[in-house]
């Protein structure tokens, strides 16, 4: 039979509640445990965190010289006279000597062609007076012969031809994206450079790009903006890009 004594009653209880305890302590070293090393992983997430939050903006600049590609030249000039027929054959007099005046100087036939004309009339004391203006474009890729052809404008003068306001060459360079690779490439460099310099003075190293911008390409002349009346734009232009680019920091 059971022993239901007082002493074996006390003795059941003490071993209950010494397993009670052992494995509360268990429990409590375990956790105990798990707060320390969390703990170190949040402190080293935190650092972490904080690391990848180092970062540096800079900009990046890259610039080339380069010769245009394409001249276009609109020639505008215009006659009066007291009936349309009369200005109108002024005008075309004035075509052919401007198209004798590329045609002797190399250039094709198709490189000039008529872009515009207009007829106004108005009168003066009862009298009309008729005017003819037109405009024709030569469009070439032979940049050493335009710029010849900008030299010999005058003789154009000496036939006759008068040239309005706003009759100039102009240059234009159209093969940007042969360039662009190597520029942006160069415009990073130089802004990995300025970056490194701010490492440096702040005791810190140059890691990978976080973020970065190209920036806007543009085509300037190289001796700065001429302008003005009678002044022909110059085929030497300068290419120039600025990147802003976003280092990490280590």
């Amino acid at each position: 039979m059971p022993d239901h004594s007082p002493d074996n009653a006390d003795r059941s209880t003490g071993f209950f509640a010494q397993a009670t305890t052992k494995r509360w302590l268990a429990s409590s070293t375990i956790l105990a445990i798990g707060m320390v090393v969390g703990g170190f992983g949040l402190g080293d997430g935190l650092k972490r965190a904080q690391h990848a939050d180092r970062s540096v903006t800079v900009r990046g600049l890259a610039e080339r010289d380069v010769t245009a590609n394409l001249a276009t030249w609109t020639i505008a000039y215009s006659a009066s006279a007291g009936n349309l027929s009369d200005a109108q054959g002024s005008v075309d007099r004035d075509t052919a000597q401007i198209r004798s005046f590329f045609r002797e100087l190399g250039f094709p036939a198709d490189a000039l062609q008529p872009t515009g004309v207009n007829v106004s009339q108005y009168k003066d004391n009862g009298i009309p007076t008729f005017t003819v203006r037109q405009r024709v474009t030569l469009r070439s890729t032979d940049i050493e012969r335009a710029q010849d052809a900008v030299r010999k404008q005058f003789e154009l003068v000496r036939r006759g031809v008068v040239l309005e306001e706003g009759s100039g060459m102009s240059y234009a360079f159209t093969k940007l994206n042969d360039i662009k690779p190597e520029m942006v490439a160069e415009a990073t460099k130089d802004a990995r450079a300025a970056a490194e310099q701010f490492a440096k003075d702040s005791g810190s190293e140059v890691g990978s790009i976080k973020n970065a911008t190209q920036g806007y390409f543009s085509v300037e002349a190289r001796d700065g903006d001429t302008g003005g009346w009678g002044v022909s734009d110059t085929p030497y232009k300068k290419v120039r890009v600025v990147t802003t680019v976003n280092f990490y920091l280590k």
